[in-house]
Parts: C-alpha cells; sequence; structure tokens
C-alpha cells in the first residue's frame, strides 16, 4: 500500500499525495512531452521498474492528470494522454526550472522568452484588476 502524507496543511497534502512519489513528476513530464505508450515511458525512464510505472500510471489516472485511451485490443495496450489539469501542472515544473537555475550548480536549463530568447521571471496576475504583480502583492487565504 501507498504512503500516505498527514500534514497540518490539506494542500500540502493532498498535492503530495498525488505526486510526491520518486517518478511520478517525471512520468508526468514525459506524457506533456508526448511519450505516450509504456514502452516509450519505460525507455525514457530507462531505471524505472515496470510495476512502480504502473503504478504511477494508475494514480496519475486516478486524479485526472492524464487519460488512458485503448489503442491495441489484443494485447490490450494504452495511450497515456494530458489532460487540462495535468498540463497546468506543467506551470510548477517550469518553476522548478527557474529555480534550479538560479541554485544548483549543475542545472543545465532554463526558461527563456521565444521572442527575445532572454530569461524570464515568475509573475502573477490578476484578472479583477488587469495587473501583473510580484509575490510581495500575494496573500494567502483560507477558505472555510
Amino acid at each position: 500500500m501507498k504512503p500516505t502524507y498527514d500534514l497540518d496543511c490539506n494542500l500540502a497534502t493532498r498535492t503530495l499525495n498525488i505526486l510526491g512519489d520518486r517518478w511520478t513528476m517525471l512520468v508526468l513530464h514525459r506524457i506533456y512531452k508526448n511519450i505516450n505508450t509504456f514502452k516509450e515511458l519505460e525507455e525514457a525512464l530507462d531505471s524505472i521498474p515496470t510495476n512502480i510505472l504502473s503504478d504511477r500510471l494508475k494514480l496519475l489516472t486516478e486524479n485526472g492528470l492524464i487519460s488512458k485511451e485503448l489503442y491495441s485490443e489484443h494485447p490490450p495496450r494504452y495511450e497515456y494522454i494530458i489532460t487540462e489539469k495535468g498540463k497546468d501542472f506543467n506551470h510548477v515544473f517550469n518553476s522548478m526550472i527557474i529555480w534550479a537555475n538560479k541554485y544548483l550548480e549543475d542545472c543545465n536549463r532554463t526558461i527563456v522568452h521565444k521572442k527575445c530568447n532572454n530569461k524570464v521571471s515568475i509573475e502573477y496576475y490578476c484578472e479583477e484588476c488587469n495587473e501583473y504583480f510580484g509575490e510581495e502583492g500575494l496573500s494567502i487565504v483560507e477558505y472555510k
């Protein structure tokens, strides 16, 4: 049975229970990059055990980050497709790349603006005010 996290922060607990296992984010990222079959994923993540890959695909499917479509009936083979919920997680991947580029010595990539090829930073956008701002403009509000 998969261990689960029980932390004070419901958001952290729920997120870690979905994405906090070893390999899960890498599997999701590969599917985002159109590596879509079990065999392709197994090759792209060359040291992942097949039972772990199967487990992570099931977890991501159950939580709506990917869907699966049957492409061969005998034997049953599936193609894994990223959902909108899964695509939205790419913002987290991009933030991790920006952070890693800033703080990790051997980071070999960063995020750049396609138009000018310069590094980008993270900003937040308020749809109500039609305004971009940095982290200093944020407040975390707990819903009851």
